[in-house]
C-alpha cells in the first residue's frame, strides 16, 4: 500500500515556527504554506498553466485571516478552473479589474479624464458649453455607469425625448461629444471598441441654418438702432468693437487692455481664447481706436475692456450683445456673430481680395507654413482694408452718434485706401 502525504491541520500550522530561511508546508493538492523567516505565514497555490505548461505560484492570502478550510476551499474553485483549461491567476485578475471599472471606470469619471485633454483644444466658453451639455442631459443617468457597460441602445433611448422635442442640433452634438469620450476610452485600454460610433445615423439631422445677418443695405438701419437703443454704453461699445474688429463675440467680450498695442495700433488675441487655437492679430482703425477711448474711462483700471456688470473684474458675458440686439428688435434677423457675415458680404462685394477677408475673420489658412510666414505681410495688407471698412460702418451711422465717430467730441475720419 503506497503511504499517503500528511495534511496540513491547525495544530501543525500553529506549531510551524521560522527558520534561519523561508520553508514550505504541503498541504496536498497543489496548496502550500510559506513560512516566512520574519514568521508571517502564506498560503500559496501551486500549479501548472494551462497552455504554457508553466509551474506558477499563485498566492492566496496569509494565516490565520485565511483559515486552514477556506484555503483548500479556493484550492478546489481553481483546480475547477484548471479543469476548464482556464488560468485561475489570470481569471483572478481580470475580475479584480472588472471590479475596479465597476468602481473607478465609470463614465463619469472617464468623461472628466477626457474634458481635461479637450478643454486645451478649445475655447474656454466652447469648453463651459459641452461640460454642461453632460451635466445638464448626460450624467444624471449614466455618471455612476461603467464605461463598459455603455451600449447603442441605452443612450439612444437617453436621448429620444431630446429628439421627440425637435432639440436636434443638441442631439447631434452629443453624439459626437459621446463618441469622443468612448473613443478616449478604447484608446484608454478601458474598453475593446466604440460601440457609439453609429448612433447619429438613427436620429434625424437637423436642418442646417445660417447665422442670421442682416443684408448690406440693412447696415443703416442697424447703426440707427444701436443709437437709438435704450442699452448700457458699453454694451454699445462692445457691438461696435465687435463690428469694427469682425471677431467673434466670445473674442470680443473678452477683449483685455494688455493685448492692445495703441502704438502700433493692433489687437493680439491670444491663441487660447482663439476658436482654432491660433493667435490672432487685428490691426485697429481709427474708428476702433476711438471706440477704446471712449470706454477706458469705465473700464481703464480693469484687466477687461468690456467688465461684467455684476463682478467687474472678469469680462461680460459672449451673450452680451446678443441679448442687446433682441432687445433692440433683431430677433429671428440678427445675432452677433452675423455681424462678421455682414462685413464678409460687404468686402466681398465691394472687390477687397477673399484672401485678406478670410484672414481677417480668421479662418484658419490651409497651408500653415505659408500662413505663418506671411503674417506680418497680411497685417499690413489689412490696415487698407479694415480702414475702408469702419469708413463705411461710420458712413452707416452718420447722424446717428455712432459711438466710434463721437468718442471725445471729435469725427475720426479714416481716408478710403484701395
Amino acid at each position: 500500500m503506497c503511504a499517503h502525504a500528511t495534511r496540513l491541520s491547525e495544530v501543525k500550522i500553529k506549531a510551524a515556527k521560522p527558520r534561519d530561511k523561508d520553508y514550505v508546508l504541503v498541504d496536498g493538492d497543489g496548496l502550500q504554506m510559506r513560512v516566512r523567516i520574519n514568521g508571517s505565514k502564506l498560503w500559496n497555490f501551486n500549479y501548472y498553466h494551462p497552455v504554457t505548461k508553466k509551474r506558477i505560484n499563485m498566492g492566496l492570502g496569509s494565516y490565520p485571516e485565511l483559515s486552514l478550510a477556506q484555503a483548500r476551499k479556493l484550492t478546489i474553485s481553481a483546480r475547477e478552473l484548471l479543469a476548464s483549461g482556464i488560468d485561475p491567476k489570470e481569471d483572478r485578475e481580470n475580475l479584480k479589474q472588472a471590479k475596479k471599472a465597476e468602481t473607478e471606470h465609470t463614465f463619469q469619471n472617464v468623461a472628466l479624464a477626457w474634458f481635461e485633454l479637450k478643454k486645451d483644444s478649445v475655447t474656454k466658453p466652447y469648453a463651459e458649453d459641452i461640460w454642461r451639455s453632460l451635466t445638464l442631459h448626460i450624467f444624471p443617468d449614466l455618471a455612476t455607469t461603467p464605461i463598459s457597460a455603455i451600449t447603442a441602445p441605452l443612450v439612444i433611448n437617453l436621448l429620444r425625448p431630446l429628439e421627440t422635442k425637435g432639440s436636434l442640433e443638441t442631439v447631434k452634438r452629443l453624439s459626437q461629444r459621446l463618441n469622443e469620450i468612448m473613443t478616449y476610452g478604447v484608446n484608454s485600454g478601458l474598453i475593446h471598441a466604440n460601440p457609439l460610433s453609429g448612433i447619429r445615423a438613427v436620429f434625424k439631422k437637423p436642418k442646417k441654418k445660417n447665422m442670421a445677418a442682416l443684408a448690406p443695405d440693412e447696415l443703416k438701419e442697424l447703426m440707427v438702432a444701436i443709437a437709438n437703443a435704450s442699452i448700457k454704453r458699453t454694451t454699445r461699445c462692445l457691438i461696435e468693437w465687435q463690428l469694427h474688429t469682425m471677431t467673434r463675440p466670445a473674442e470680443a467680450a473678452t477683449t483685455r487692455w494688455e493685448d492692445i498695442d495703441f502704438e502700433k495700433k493692433i489687437w493680439t488675441i491670444p491663441a487660447e481664447r482663439m476658436k482654432k487655437r491660433r493667435t490672432h492679430i487685428v490691426p485697429l482703425t481709427e474708428q476702433a481706436l476711438a471706440l477704446l477711448e471712449a470706454i477706458k474711462p469705465y473700464s481703464g483700471h480693469r484687466e477687461y475692456v468690456f467688465p461684467a456688470d455684476r463682478n467687474p473684474r472678469t469680462h461680460c458675458n459672449s451673450q452680451t450683445a446678443n441679448m442687446a440686439l433682441k432687445r433692440m428688435g433683431f430677433k429671428d434677423r440678427l445675432v452677433s456673430h452675423g455681424m462678421r457675415s455682414i462685413a464678409s458680404t460687404v468686402l466681398n462685394e465691394h472687390g477687397w481680395d477673399p484672401e485678406l477677408i478670410e484672414v481677417a475673420l480668421a479662418h484658419v489658412d490651409k497651408d500653415e507654413v505659408r500662413s505663418a510666414y506671411n503674417r506680418a505681410d497680411y497685417i499690413e495688407r489689412r490696415r487698407p482694408m479694415m480702414a475702408w471698412w469702419s469708413e463705411h460702418i461710420q458712413q452707416a451711422a452718420t447722424g446717428n452718434l455712432s459711438v466710434a465717430a463721437t468718442a471725445d467730441g471729435r469725427d475720426r475720419k479714416v481716408v478710403s485706401i484701395r
